[in-house]
This record gives C-alpha cells, sequence and structure tokens, in this order.
C-alpha cells in the first residue's frame, strides 16, 4: 500500500505543476475559542499533523478512544502510527471491515460520555454508515430533547483525489452530511491547521465528520505549533487579501486556487482567496462581507459541480449581495461523472480553469 501511495505522489506532482444551525448543542465548546498557538513549531506533514493531534487527545483525556479498520498498526496512511504502543489496544484498536458498524459502536461509546474517534478508512467507504451518521448520530441529542447525546463522536476519514483513485478511492462526499442537521463538517487545507482543527472537533459537544485530503498527507508540509492547541470551528480564514474577485474553497483545492491567484496577480487581478474550513455551519458572514467589497465570487470544489456544496454558498450570497454582485457566481468543480482514473486530470478542477473563470468574471 505504502508503495502506490508513494507511486500516487509522484504523478500528483506532475498534476500540480499543471449560523450556527439551531440543532446544534449551545453547550460551551472548546472550539468556541481559540486556544493560544505555541510559539515553538515543528515543521511536519499533513499525515503526521494528524498523528500529533490524536496522541495529544488520547493523552490529555483517559476518555479518548481511536478505532477503526487497520488503525492499530498505523492504518493506510499512517495517521495512527505509534498510538497503540503508546496508549495500549485498549484504547487504539481495529474494528472489523464493517463501516456501519464502527460508526454505531462509536455512537454508543459517545453517548456513554466518551471521546469516540472513528476512522473511515477512505471517504468513498462512509457510505454505508451513513445511516448510522444521518439517522442516529445527528439526531441522537434531540429524540431525547438532550436527556443524552453522542456529542463525542468525531468520524475522520481520507476524502477527494489521490493521482491514481479512480471511482472507489477518490471521491469527495462531503455535500451528503452538510444537508444533515446536528453534524458538523470539518476539513483542512495544510498541516497547521489540521492539528488545530482535529483537535476542536474531538472536543466539539457535537458530532463531527472530518473529511482529510489525501492528497496533501505527504505533500503538504508546514510549520506546525507544538503542544495542544485548537483553533475555532465554523470560522473562515482569508488567506489571501484582494479587491477585484472573492474565490472560496476548503481543502487541497486552496492550493490550487492559490496558483491561480498568483497567475492572476500577473494580470493585474487582485483576487481574495478564502478557506472555508468548516462547511456546516459555514461563515457566511466572512464570505458576504469579502463578496461587499469585490462584487464577484468563484467557488471551488473536487465534488461533482451539481448538488455539491459550492451551490449552496453560491444561493446564500445571492440573497445576501445581490444588489452588489457584478458578475454572476460561477462554480468551478468536479464534472457530474463517476471520478475516472486515466482521465483524473480532465476531471479535476485546475488552475488554469479557475483562471479562466476569473478572467471571464472580472471581464464581465
Amino acid at each position: 500500500m505504502d508503495n502506490s501511495v508513494e507511486s500516487g505522489e509522484k504523478r500528483l506532482r506532475v498534476f500540480g505543476a499543471l449560523s450556527g444551525r439551531r440543532s446544534f448543542s449551545s453547550s460551551s465548546s472548546p472550539s468556541s475559542a481559540t486556544i493560544p498557538l505555541p510559539c515553538e513549531t515543528k515543521r511536519m506533514n499533513l499525515f503526521s499533523a494528524v498523528n500529533e493531534a490524536l496522541h495529544i487527545a488520547l493523552e490529555s483525556d483517559p476518555r479518548a478512544y481511536v478505532f477503526g479498520e487497520d488503525v492499530k498498526f498505523g492504518g493506510v496512511f499512517r495517521c495512527t502510527s505509534g498510538l497503540a504502543d503508546a496508549f495500549g489496544t485498549h484504547r487504539v484498536f481495529n474494528t472489523p471491515l464493517c463501516e456501519q458498524g464502527l460508526v454505531g459502536f462509536g455512537i454508543g461509546l459517545a453517548a456513554m460520555g466518551n471521546r469516540a474517534i472513528a476512522e473511515i478508512q477512505f471517504g468513498d467507504y462512509i457510505f454505508p454508515a451513513f445511516d448510522q451518521l444521518v439517522n442516529e448520530a445527528a439526531k441522537f441529542r434531540y429524540r431525547s430533547g438532550n436527556a443524552f447525546n453522542c456529542g463525542g463522536l468525531t468520524v475522520r476519514s481520507p476524502y477527494g483525489a489521490v493521482g491514481h483513485g479512480g471511482h472507489y478511492h477518490s471521491q469527495s462526499p462531503e455535500a451528503f452530511f452538510c444537508h444533515v442537521p446536528g453534524l458538523k463538517v470539518v476539513i483542512p487545507r495544510n498541516p497547521s491547521q489540521a492539528k488545530g482543527l482535529l483537535l476542536a472537533s474531538i472536543r466539539d459537544p457535537n458530532p463531527v465528520i472530518f473529511f482529510e485530503p489525501k492528497w496533501l498527507y505527504r505533500l503538504s508540509v508546514d510549520e506546525v505549533p507544538e503542544g495542544d492547541y485548537m483553533l475555532p470551528l465554523s470560522k473562515a480564514e482569508v488567506i489571501r487579501e484582494g479587491t477585484d474577485i472573492t474565490l472560496v474553497a476548503w481543502g487541497a483545492q486552496l492550493a490550487v486556487m492559490q496558483q491561480a491567484c498568483a497567475e492572476a496577480e500577473k494580470e493585474g487581478i487582485s483576487c481574495e482567496l478564502i478557506d472555508l474550513r468548516t462547511l456546516i455551519p459555514w461563515d457566511k458572514e466572512l464570505v458576504e462581507a469579502s463578496v461587499n467589497k469585490t462584487g464577484k465570487l468563484i467557488v471551488s470544489h473536487e465534488a461533482p459541480v451539481t448538488g455539491g456544496f459550492g451551490a449552496e454558498i453560491a444561493a446564500t450570497i445571492a440573497e445576501r449581495c445581490f444588489l452588489r454582485l457584478e458578475a454572476p457566481i460561477a462554480r468551478v468543480c468536479g464534472l457530474d461523472t463517476p471520478f475516472p482514473l486515466v482521465f483524473e486530470p480532465f476531471y479535476m478542477p485546475t488552475a488554469n480553469k479557475v483562471l479562466d473563470a476569473i478572467k471571464a468574471a472580472v471581464k464581465f
């Protein structure tokens, strides 16, 4: 498996070169404020940052458990390496190959007051657990008037393109869960974000689905603060300021958007780039303020364009910023087709596709 991942990375380098809803707990949450980032940093990649976050979660809370398919030896992407040795196989353990079962087990574990951190091996495999997530985890608090809940459940899963995954290892299923009141959906863009957002998700009093962009597990390297820190959920971040057009994305697509912004700047176009970070509940106010300033918006994601979460953002901003819009809102997304293998470069929303959309909007 490691060899296939390394092979995929080589291909990726080639391709790469080219609110709050009322249904969420109102309990005070440690993710509602940022724990100050430690001064010391350490350079690491994304899967190492995830591993460090899990280590801190297990070390800081004896009620925390990590479980899933093959997590005991480290998992497919090695995100859980060393955790079973450090904390014992009673806290870090393998489950049967049954996503419905492992999520159902996590719901029960969380309902007993524990921190249940479940891993779905690939985002594509989360669908057998759909009923447990949508009909049980999301509704658990509300069927009892908050007499009991499973807010301690976090479901981690790698998602998105990897360069060689094809139909069953490359999907981006985030929009399915954004439709469900009671779940939070979080996606980081780099290692430092992954660590801070994952710790916040684990400690949040609501069930959270935490999608990790597998494209970036080894390719994304960053200075990551050492020690325990959290980043606030439901707060988007402006990672590039601009005046001519607003771009919104999440996960691995941020790197693509940054390339497009750099090329647009060469042609005198000033782009404001926003990382949504949390999709549900998402930071409508920050995006609205940016679009009111620029008058234009592009949303980009790997998932198919029809019914993707970009449509929700476009509709919301059209309602809120209608009189300020100077061009149609554009979506640069995956195609409405099953995820291809050899034709992946044609499917993906590339920097060139985003750049074309930027030019079209500015010239409109």
